[in-house]
């Protein structure tokens, strides 16, 4: 690339670094503005609407969705902002996709949960059910977060850096203390190596959900759409939920509403009130 460029593409990076964006953050910015800039074949200062549209044209041709395309203006207007171009003044968004998460019935959440042969896997996926946990709070969590005598669990610095406390379900209390006395190790979850990386957790639940013979399109997060919905149908208010799950925005916990079975089956349709 451009000796130039790359010299604007530094001041980038230094930027996000600066303003504390999370790692994931930073990984998907850069791809982007990289993709971006292999695609047009100019020098930033050349750069115009007319080249971020076109982009924009070509990742829709190759299927991205709307939820990406925004992702993919929210790094370009990031980084032509930090080195002085301004051309996304009237590139507007596409709408988001409003799709619904695919919930677990609890008798499969059981059926995954006990699915694994390691007790410490089994233990993972538990965890994450049981708090409501991204998996990336999960291999965060560390040893001293878990509060028995409180029966609270500390999420620290999750998305948008923010803190919270969970309740630890008492189920998982005894299992969790039994584990933490046996192993002593600074994070809940490690491996040979220390500290657990997303992708090993992801592995464990895909093994999981196909030896639990589930045939739904699902991941991790899965679980925790399904913890979340599965409190509603227990009549816990949505915005109870929303601060057990993090969530800055009470709409973002209301898709629960549109997905709870409890809810949709104990709705009487006014055909049935005719005579």
């Amino acid at each position: 690339m451009d000796e130039q460029i790359s010299k604007f593409l530094n001041k980038f990076e230094i930027e996000m670094k600066s303003r504390g964006f999370s790692r994931k953050t930073q990984k998907s910015y850069d791809f982007f503005v990289n993709d971006f800039f292999r695609y047009a074949k100019k020098h930033p200062k050349e750069c115009t609407e007319d080249d971020v549209k076109t982009y924009l044209a070509h990742l829709k041709d190759k299927n991205y969705t709307n939820t990406t395309l925004n992702l993919a203006i929210s790094s370009l207007k990031f980084f032509f902002e930090t080195v002085g171009v301004h051309i996304l003044k009237n590139v507007k968004r596409p709408k988001r996709e409003k799709t619904l998460p695919v919930i677990l019935s609890k008798e499969e959440v059981s059926k995954i949960v006990d699915a694994p042969v390691n007790p410490k896997h089994r233990l993972m996926l538990k965890t994450i059910y049981g708090l409501g946990l991204r998996v990336s709070e999960l291999v965060n969590l560390k040893s001293e977060d878990v509060q028995f005598e409180r029966n609270m669990v500390l999420i620290c610095a999750a998305k948008g850096k923010k803190d919270r406390y969970v309740p630890l379900p008492k189920s998982l209390s005894n299992d969790l203390i039994n584990y933490v006395a046996f192993n002593k190790s600074k994070y809940l979850f490690e491996g040979r190596n220390g500290k657990l990386s997303v992708k090993t957790v992801q592995k464990v639940f895909e093994g999981a959900f196909k030896k639990a013979g589930i045939n739904k399109k699902i991941s991790c997060h899965t679980l925790r759409h399904s913890f979340a919905t599965h409190l509603l149908e227990r009549g816990v208010s949505v915005r109870v939920i929303q601060v057990l799950l993090g969530h800055s925005k009470l709409e973002t916990t209301q898709i629960y509403t549109h997905v709870s079975a409890f809810q949709i089956e104990n709705i009487r349709s006014p055909l049935d009130d005719l005579k």
